[in-house]
């Protein structure tokens, strides 16, 4: 079984136990925070840069990127600032 079935395969078993929404909220951190990653690293900026720029610290910036936290708006905003990128709610 190749590496990416096996894990669309968990996937599949943990989403079975969670509700659209949650589905749905788990999706959209991901995509976030891998942006926030993409945008950082696209510019060649470290977490440490990135916190001088930011004012928030790099331990925190790296618990954002590794998921380990759910940062609040404005952290997010004052992270992706810098980055030349905002928060925008759009229309589904």
């Amino acid at each position: 079984m190749s590496m990416n079935k096996t894990a669309d395969n968990a996937l599949a078993y943990i989403d079975s136990f969670l509700t659209a929404e949650e589905i749905a909220a788990s999706d959209l951190r991901v995509a976030l925070i891998g942006e926030l990653i993409r945008a950082r690293e696209e510019r060649g900026i470290t977490q440490k840069q990135l916190e001088e720029m930011s004012g928030i610290a790099q331990p925190v910036i790296a618990r954002v990127e590794r998921g380990t936290t759910s940062p609040s708006i404005a952290t997010v905003s004052k992270l992706l600032a810098p980055l030349g990128k905002k928060l925008v709610i759009a229309p589904l």
